[in-house]
This record gives C-alpha cells, sequence and structure tokens, in this order.
C-alpha cells in the first residue's frame, strides 16, 4: 500500500530521535504514574507470598519513587531505538506527479518483520534501565521494604559483604527472564499496533492516526498481548521477589510442584486490564505528542 503525504505543519522539534525522546519520556511517566495501583495489585497476586501477606489493598503507592525515576529513560530509549531502527530500515520514498503536474511523495509501508525487529532491539536496550527500576519497585510492592529507597539501599549495602558484582547481579535480577517476557509481548504488540494503525489510516486517508485513535488501538493491541504472555510475567515476577537468585529453570519448576499450572495465570486479570488502559494511555499519549512535534496535521 502506498500513502499519499498531504501537507504538514513546521515540525516543532526537526529531529526526529529528539521527538521520540521528548514523546516516549512523556508516554512513560504518564502511564507508569497513572495506573501505579493496578500494577502494584497484579505483583500482590503473583507473589509466591499471597497477596494478603505482601500487602493487600493496603499501601498501593508502595514502590512508586522507582517508578517515576524510571519511567521517562526506560520508555525514552525504547522509543529511540524504536523509531530509529524502523526508520533505517524503511523503504526509500519516491517522488510521482499527478496528471496535473502535482508533485508528491509515495512512501512504502514497512514490514512487519521490521517491527518486530525494532520492538525486540527497544525492548532490550529499555531493559537496561526498566530491570532495576522493577526490582526495587516490586519488592516494595510486595511489602518486602517499605519503600523504594528503603529497598535500594538495602541491595546497595549488600556490597560491604557481597562485593559489587554481586550487588549488580541484584539489581538486574531477573533480566534474563524479563527479556524473554518483552520481546514476545512486543513482537504482538506492535506489529498489530502498526497494522491497526495502517487499516485507520487507509479508512481515512490521513498520513497518521490522531492521539485518540493511536491509543485505541493500542489498548486492543495491548490486551491481546498481554493475555498471551501472562505466565512469563508471572515467572518474572516470582524471579525478582525470590529471597534467594533463583535459576529459571528451578523457578519454573518450584511453581509447578507448589502451585501448579494455574498459579501462571495469577493476576491475568488486573494485567489485561493495567496493559489495556496502560496501552491506550502510553500510545495515545505518545502518538499524540509525536504527532504534536513532529508537525503532523493530526495530533
Amino acid at each position: 500500500m502506498s500513502v499519499l503525504e498531504p501537507t504538514r505543519r513546521q515540525p516543532w522539534v526537526e529531529s526526529p530521535y529528539v521527538r521520540s525522546l521528548m514523546a516516549g519520556g512523556l508516554a512513560g511517566t504518564t502511564v507508569d504514574m497513572s495506573l501505579f495501583p493496578l500494577d502494584t495489585l497484579k505483583t500482590r497476586l503473583q507473589s509466591s507470598a499471597g497477596f494478603v501477606a505482601s500487602g493487600g489493598f493496603s499501601g498501593m503507592y508502595k514502590g512508586v519513587g522507582s517508578a517515576f525515576w524510571g519511567s521517562a529513560p526506560g520508555a525514552a530509549l525504547f522509543f529511540i531505538t524504536y523509531d530509529g531502527i524502523k526508520r533505517s530500515l524503511a523503504p526509500t520514498a519516491t517522488t510521482a506527479r499527478t496528471a496535473t503536474g502535482q508533485e508528491y511523495t509515495v512512501k512504502e509501508d514497512t514490514g512487519a518483520g521490521v517491527h518486530m525487529l525494532a520492538a525486540s532491539l527497544a525492548e532490550v536496550a529499555a531493559c537496561a534501565v526498566r530491570v532495576p527500576t522493577e526490582v526495587v519497585k516490586q519488592r516494595a510492592q510486595a511489602g518486602q521494604h517499605p519503600s523504594s529507597l528503603s529497598a535500594l539501599t538495602h541491595i546497595l549495602q549488600q556490597r560491604s559483604t557481597h562485593g559489587l558484582p554481586h550487588v549488580w547481579r541484584e539489581l538486574y535480577r531477573g533480566w534474563s527472564i524479563t527479556i524473554i517476557r518483552e520481546i514476545p509481548f512486543t513482537v504482538i504488540q506492535f506489529p498489530l499496533w502498526e497494522s491497526l494503525k495502517k487499516y485507520r489510516q487507509a479508512q481515512t486517508g490521513r498520513s497518521q492516526v490522531s492521539g485518540l485513535e493511536g491509543g485505541l488501538l493500542g489498548s486492543a493491541a495491548g490486551a491481546v498481548a498481554a493475555a498471551f504472555t501472562t505466565p512469563l510475567d508471572v515467572l518474572k515476577t516470582r524471579m525478582m521477589l525470590a529471597r534467594e537468585k533463583q535459576p529459571m529453570f528451578s523457578m519454573l519448576s518450584q511453581i509447578l510442584r507448589e502451585s501448579g499450572p494455574r498459579a501462571f495465570f495469577a493476576g491475568i486479570g488486573p494485567r489485561v486490564g493495567w496493559i489495556s488502559v496502560g496501552g491506550a494511555i502510553f500510545l495515545g499519549s505518545y502518538q499524540w505528542a509525536s504527532n504534536l512535534l513532529g508537525g503532523d496535521e493530526e495530533a
């Protein structure tokens, strides 16, 4: 499919990388702060200690400090990588003329394979920020520490007894399972989101969907991806909350032995609901900010 590019306003921000950074940072902070209680609920439902023992419905904003400081850089790094790879692998635009001699730009669609590759590499980059943030946040959410600062301090203090490599491993505990969870998630979510956007663009004839449309389509894509990847999310949460670091397959066997297969779908309702609403806020606010900063007519 080809897209006829309409006239655009002058971009507010010329650099596409700066646009990705600003729009991504805004989107990450907005979604994490607005939906933090749902994330806490999901974490406590998945904890091996049980929902009530992990805090129940009290202290729903425990750990919000680490989420606040990690949201913007993590999301900005994701979209800088994602958009950058898409741009570098996108087909070259060509110029054509109408019957009256007016020139216009024809852009060929970027394939789903490019979206999958870009999203996967973007997740790996973002996890450099996201994993330590998640470790600190979830330990506070599950009631192991009274706050994010307390959880972080506890990890850093282990340097004197266990050494710096141990501290590094603690901060990045669950790195492998997070990557294993996030790559399938984004391989489902982002190509689906891009396809839904292309379908909407074909219906309207516009070069971009609006922020509201991007949010609604992002909500649908996020809900599908969340449902399929819930078992990986449960495994990641258990590994991050374990008192001692355990190999992934050891934790997998322990969950099956102690709780059975149903445990892998613990918290699926809050997770799908959280990511569905989060997808609307995250991708909707990103689309809106990206359109606005880029000078697109439909912001």
